[in-house]
């Protein structure tokens, strides 16, 4: 017998159907005898809407109130769900964030889980009785409700995984696991039985979007194994299908690289003509952390002379506007050129084997410039290497760099 938390996607629960069929995988987990919480995104589509409706009636909302109206879209579908195990027969509630309680920092629209108390909840699942709790949100400890940004729920399934200390952690979505790449763009991609939390780290930061980024973060911290697998097909998660998320084995380093990402987030920005003085980049990069920009890939150039030098980094495609602003505001950076690019996508590849086997950035380089693509800018990590590109030539990359690291037929 284990403790096991279920999260649903958006797509797994679209509909009143799918929300069935997700309660018998339940049902199917509890008649093994396994203690069972679930958490469960708002439906396809419905948090977009909700979004919408805050645009429509003022596009300068107060962020707590727009948190109100989103985190309706889960407690919709926590309902649907208990009622739909309850008709199988099986012991169940529903409950909202604020009901745990699941304690949230003030950033509404991207707060963090700051801690959730697992006493009431583990009293229900020892009486055999399945939790369902809306993902995406919390509380603040001001009263107000909180959701944790897109792909808030992956998080809430793994922070109560985490506090309840539950066995394992089952993500169903509308893959059957991670890949190594994106099989849309190489339909010989292979489904990965297994995979680092680190792996799965670098991954979802540089495009994968199977897991969101903050959620695998927790999972490495706190050590909690997750499985990614499809709510679509007849199996459940302890029949684990999917795709464990787990600690770093030593079997992992057979394959140098396990994964190519890519994403087409990503903008450019240029700034020319810095003076290359001590302290310049914390000039540039200061504002931008104060307009709350996230920076990614960094290069500099130093003129021949030394007097000047060129910064280009990438941010969010969604924050450039924010992020040129800051920069035109600040009076250190006067007389600097601003050029900025939005028609770039990053490519990574990603595999734990790096840290022993060197070539592995030679090899891709020469793949690119085999095929004519010219790189940007670099950036590397110990077991991770990406690299900006046109973004004409993204899904030319990427099929050309999973020939070229041999990932067809690897598990």
């Amino acid at each position: 017998m284990a403790k096991i938390v279920a999260k649903f996607g958006g797509t797994s629960v679209a509909d009143v159907v799918r929300i069935e069929r997700a309660a018998d995988k339940i049902k199917r987990e509890v008649d093994l005898g396994h203690k069972v919480a679930v958490v469960v995104s708002a439906m396809s589509g419905v948090t977009n809407a909700l979004i919408a409706h805050c645009s429509d009636v003022y596009s300068l909302y107060d962020a707590s109130e727009y948190d109100s109206v989103v985190s309706s879209g889960e407690q919709v579908t926590a309902g649907l769900m208990a009622i739909a195990l309850q008709k199988r027969g099986i012991s169940a509630r529903s409950w909202l964030g604020w009901q745990v309680p699941i304690i949230c920092s003030e950033l509404h629209g991207r707060a963090r889980i700051l801690e959730i108390d697992p006493t009431e909840l583990n009293k229900r699942l020892d009486d055999n009785e399945v939790a369902v709790l809306a993902g995406f949100q919390g509380i603040t400890h001001a009263g107000r409700i909180a959701t944790l940004g897109r792909g808030g729920s992956d998080t809430t399934a793994v922070a109560l995984a985490a506090a309840i200390g539950a066995d394992r952690c089952d993500i169903y979505t509308d893959v059957e696991g991670v890949f190594t790449t994106d099989p849309r763009i190489v339909a010989s991609a292979s489904k990965l039985n297994a995979i680092s939390y680190e792996e799965m780290l670098e991954m979802a930061s540089s495009g994968a979007k199977v897991l969101q980024t903050r959620s695998v973060e927790m999972a490495f911290k706190r050590e909690v194994p997750v499985q990614v697998l499809s709510s679509f097909g007849d199996k459940i998660g302890s029949d684990l299908p999917g795709t464990m998320v787990v600690k770093e084995d030593e079997t992992m380093e057979e394959h140098v690289v396990n994964g190519i990402t890519y994403s087409r987030d990503d903008a450019k920005i240029t700034l020319l003509n810095l003076k290359d003085i001590p302290g310049v980049a914390a000039k540039v990069f200061g504002p931008l952390s104060e307009a709350n920009v996230n920076v990614d890939m960094i290069v500099q150039d130093i003129s021949t002379d030394g007097k000047l030098t060129d910064m280009t980094f990438t941010v969010p495609r969604s924050d450039v506007m924010r992020a040129k602003e800051a920069l035109l505001k600040a009076e250190d950076l006067k007389g600097a050129e601003i050029l900025s690019s939005t028609d770039v996508a990053k490519i990574s590849v990603v595999g734990i084997g790096m840290r022993s086997h060197a070539g592995v950035a030679q090899q891709m380089f020469a793949a690119l410039a085999d095929k004519g693509i010219n790189i940007q800018v670099i950036s590397t990590s110990e077991i991770k290497i990406s690299v900006l590109i046109a973004e004409e030539y993204t899904e030319l990359a990427v099929r050309t760099l999973h020939s070229v690291y041999g990932l067809e037929n690897i598990a």
